[in-house]
């Protein structure tokens, strides 16, 4: 406990730069979930989704961002290993934040979507089994994580093959596809509505402090599923049939579903931001928490404002600088997308982050993202996927783990080293 003592400062100055250098990888890799389909399928442009993204996903981080954070993901690691010796716990965060932050950079730069979360755990699993003991890892979650890597993309990418084939079937290929979208569209923007209302309740608002319970949250989005419907019979105004042909000019129904998607685009950067900036904050109030309590390992700590100002501020910077890269590569280098695919694909996406939040399977956003693109590429066969980059997107996901848990393990005996 000396060492904490000794130098608390200086490990809380190394705790805010490595925190915001991951939340900085965070914006610049994970962003792409909220943006990308919206960006690929022309509904907004990079510029626009910038500034939405700088809104919603600081919003999301700042005002949800939670009062109290769990120092250790995931339960990943046993605390009780730390007791005698924390300044371990403490070298081990630090060296898990430099090290995924340093694999998101590589990623981003390489235009790879991976998942933040992958990458925090492979190097929180890396420092506590190589650095502290093989029994300090609950090895039971990393495999449930390990399962994500198929359950999530397959879930997403089926419900995005459906609802496609969907929006195919009832509109775009009906005899007269005008009527058939005055008839249902109102219904998908109910599901809108309903789905990113649900997603904003289970993953945006979980850490704001409300009272809210499931059937509760049921209830509002339900509400908010109605609402938006309502909205839509104005919005269907804007689609006018073809005066010669007689029939739906597509452009406008096109139109109505990139509205959808600037909606979707929003909520989801709100319930991205207040959710994964834990990957980056959460080591931090580890850190935090093990230096006010004078080397004591908490379970829990208060997670100080300021601390999600770093957050917030670093996912924006990401974004700014380097989020363009992964925007690209899920929304034009996967498969071609228009805003009805690129709606599908966001709502299949959303519908699985509900589905996996409710039954509390983890689950990782990016690889659900990825699965779900995939599922409306293939509803037009298989030639409209660029296989070449579903081939190192997936060779990507492989690495994620080893690398964040091999370069935590080297970071983590430089800084035992370097302090003692």
């Amino acid at each position: 406990m000396s060492i904490i003592l000794e130098h608390g400062n200086s490990f809380l100055l190394l705790a805010c730069l490595f925190g915001f250098f991951m939340a900085w990888g965070i914006g610049a890799n994970d962003v792409a979930n909220a943006m990308g389909t919206s960006v690929g399928s022309k509904a907004i442009t990079i510029k626009q989704a910038i500034i939405i993204a700088i809104i919603f996903e600081f919003a999301g981080a700042w005002l949800a961002g939670g009062e109290v954070t769990s120092t250790i993901r995931k339960g990943i690691v046993d605390t009780s290993s730390f007791a005698d010796r924390p300044e371990l716990l403490v070298y081990g965060m630090l060296a898990s934040l430099l090290a995924a932050g340093i694999w998101l950079l590589l990623a981003s730069y390489k235009g790879w979507p991976v998942s933040t979360t992958h990458s925090i755990v492979g190097a929180i699993v890396g420092f506590a089994a190589v650095g502290i003991s093989v029994d300090a890892v609950y090895w039971s979650g990393v495999a449930g994580i390990a399962m994500s890597w198929v359950t999530s993309p397959l879930m997403a990418g089926t419900l995005g093959f459906l609802l496609f084939k969907s929006l195919q079937k009832l509109i775009f290929e009906a005899k007269d596809p005008f009527s058939a979208a005055k008839r249902y569209v109102p219904f998908y923007t109910f599901i809108v509505g309903f789905i990113v209302a649900l997603v904003t309740f289970t993953k945006g608002f979980k850490h704001l402090g409300l009272d809210i319970s499931s059937m509760e949250a049921l209830l509002y989005s339900i509400i908010a599923g109605f609402a938006l419907a309502l909205v839509s019979v104005y919005m269907k105004k804007s689609i006018q049939p073809d005066a010669n042909k007689g029939k739906l000019q597509i452009e406008n129904v096109e139109k109505v579903f990139a509205l959808l998607m600037v909606f979707t685009a929003c909520a989801m950067a709100f319930a991205h931001g207040s959710n994964d900036v834990a990957n980056a904050i959460g080591p931090v109030a580890a850190i935090i928490g093990v230096i006010q309590a004078g080397g004591e390992v908490l379970d829990k700590v208060n997670t100080p404002s300021w601390v999600l100002l770093i957050g917030g501020g670093g996912i924006v910077a990401g974004l700014v600088m380097y989020g363009h890269r992964v925007i690209a590569t899920v929304g034009t280098n996967i498969t071609e997308l228009t805003p009805s695919r690129g709606f599908a694909a966001t709502l299949a996406t959303a519908s699985t982050v509900v589905v996996a939040s409710g039954i509390g399977m983890p689950i990782s956003t990016t690889h659900t993202l990825v699965g779900a693109v995939l599922g409306v590429g293939l509803a037009r066969g298989l030639a409209a996927i660029n296989m070449r980059v579903v081939g190192s997107i997936f060779a990507s996901w492989l690495v994620t783990l080893p690398a964040g848990a091999i370069l935590s393990v080297i970071i983590f005996f430089i800084l035992k080293a370097s302090f003692g």
